[in-house]
């Protein structure tokens, strides 16, 4: 059975303990069925609970640094995470953005392979690797979870990379836009308006501007009445059809 390394914390804040007795919190998992623990059934699944440790961060903390330790894996339950590595030089590539029902910590050798770091206040549940690859041989099908999730993360990288290298700005905003909306249709929220909680810093270096150029391309595109931009960091899209048309199909 292959192995799939968890992430360790290094500074978190407290887990959150459950009161002995007190039900498993997994059973009124609003997101349970995009977690890893959506094929177990009720008895597989109180055993999973069973390693669970609830987290919970403010926005701005890191959840892991690359190249600590990779001691446990996280379900995002709540909040926004974004996932980052820097580059030799000091700039950073952000990789991604994690939201409720994400998995994150795989890795292919004992360390992380990036940072993850709260963009909003977010709430956890941390699995220790090793307990976890003990369920896993018990639970065959949580191992092909994690496949599938393995495979949506190539399947977003190499998205990442039609953003990267082959977009216009104007493309690129388009298709972010619609890439958030369609994570909210996944989770049964609205796709319009749509939370859009990371600075515009977040998008550049998610999809290789600078921090005037993504500004300056919601200005236009607010301006062309093809969004509308929100208190609480709202995008109404506005004009969707149009949106589609600029991202080629995204």
């Amino acid at each position: 059975m292959a192995v799939f390394d968890v992430n360790h914390v290094g500074s978190l804040a407290p887990a959150v303990p459950r009161e002995g007795g007190a039900a498993s919190p997994c059973s009124a998992c609003s997101i349970r069925n995009l977690t890893i623990c959506a094929p177990l059934n009720d008895v597989e699944q109180a055993q999973m609970a069973a390693i669970v440790t609830n987290v919970e961060i403010e926005a701005g903390t890191p959840l892991f640094d690359e190249g600590e330790p990779a001691d446990h894996v996280f379900n995002v339950t709540d909040g926004t995470l974004r996932i980052y590595k820097l580059l030799p030089d000091g700039r950073r590539q952000v990789t991604g953005f994690l939201f409720a029902g994400d998995f994150l910590g795989l890795a292919n050798d004992e360390n992380y392979a990036y940072s993850a770091e709260a963009v909003t206040p977010c709430k956890l549940c941390r699995f220790p690797r090793q307990k976890l690859e003990h369920l896993m041989e018990r639970f065959p099908k949580v191992e092909q979870r994690l496949l599938n999730i393995a495979s949506n993360e190539l399947a977003a990288a190499q998205e990442q990379m039609l953003l990267l290298g082959r977009k216009t700005a104007r493309e690129k905003i388009a298709s972010f836009l619609l890439l958030l909306a369609r994570r909210a249709r996944q989770r049964g929220r609205s796709e319009s308006p749509v939370s859009v909680p990371m600075s515009r810093t977040d998008i550049g270096d998610f999809l290789g501007l600078t921090t005037e150029t993504v500004s300056r391309t919601f200005t236009q595109l607010k301006q062309s009445s093809l969004i509308r931009l929100l208190p609480n960091n709202e995008v109404e899209l506005a004009g969707r059809e149009e949106l589609e048309d600029i991202a080629g199909g995204f």
